[in-house]
């Protein structure tokens, strides 16, 4: 029987074991898709932007360290990291993590499920040898199976987007309120708009992934009190009609729970920067 201390030693597996081998091609495969996101958005995120910068590293140092040294200790990391990014991701997707909110997209959801696999993976290495191994991988595998149920439940039903509410009575107005010492412009509700840089006075790049993050303006709305600048009505290429001001198309952000949260001012996200919307003063 190894003793135990042995056994945390990684005495008993191999160093190149295919738990090893397999595990650091699914970190890889984890820090990649993380990588990608981190550069081209994710990085500018308030928060989130630090956290996946160090998501990246860890996997990635772990990817080296488990098939090189074999160690328990290693697999065990690598096991908890996998169910940890695994609980923040869908965290951010419920109920939002630090202020941001994670929308349902492709890449995420591959992330997912090679979060769930590399602790099932990693899991079963960590055990791989021990006198319990064999009785302790119908609880990893329980384990992993209620992970990826949970995976599918709440991808299946993401936190709903705010609402891009109007005034009452019929009446759709955009307002302007004062946010962090400016007076910017908002809809009824108070949620703060934004405009995309990438888009120009008469084309909207932001469709698809882009517009669940941002929900674009809808059209046919008139200025309240304080509002100066000239508001239009755009139709976008899914026939939906999209409000502007002065011109520039308008969208809320998903991140914004409430009135007076202006979380999405400068982000560089889904292809481009974000803005909030300055309003003249008469």
């Amino acid at each position: 029987m190894i003793s135990f201390v042995g056994s945390m030693r990684g005495a008993s597996l191999p160093r190149r074991s295919w738990y090893g081998i397999a595990g650091a091609a699914l970190l890889i495969a984890a820090g990649a898709i993380h990588l990608d996101l981190y550069l081209t958005g994710y990085n500018s995120i308030p928060t989130i932007g630090p956290l996946f910068l160090l998501q990246i590293i860890t996997a990635y140092l772990l990817a080296i360290t488990i098939p090189l040294t074999g160690l328990r200790l290693a697999y065990l990391a690598g096991a908890g990291f996998g169910l940890a990014t695994l609980g923040g991701y869908l965290l951010s997707l419920k109920v939002g993590l630090f202020g941001f909110t994670e929308v349902r997209t492709t890449a995420g959801i591959i992330a997912a499920i090679i979060d769930v696999a590399i602790f099932a993976v990693l899991g079963c290495g960590a055990i791989s040898g021990l006198g319990l191994g064999r009785r302790l991988i119908p609880a990893i595998s329980a384990v992993s199976a209620v992970a990826l149920v949970l995976t599918i439940v709440f991808v299946a039903s993401p936190k709903t987007p705010p609402a891009v509410a109007t005034g009452g009575g019929g009446g759709q107005t955009l307002d302007a309120r004062t946010i962090a010492g400016k007076d910017l412009l908002t809809n009824a509700s108070g949620l703060t708009l934004y405009t995309f840089v990438p888009d120009s006075v008469n084309k909207s790049v932001c469709y698809g992934d882009c517009a669940t993050y941002w929900p674009p303006v809808p059209g046919n709305m008139s200025a309240g009190p304080g509002v100066t600048g000239k508001i239009g009505t755009i139709t976008r290429t899914d026939g939906t009609s999209q409000a502007t001001y002065d011109g520039r198309r308008l969208y809320t952000y998903i991140g914004d729970h409430s009135p007076g949260q202006d979380g999405g001012n400068n982000i560089n996200l889904n292809g481009g920067v974000w803005h909030v919307v300055v309003v003249g003063s008469g």
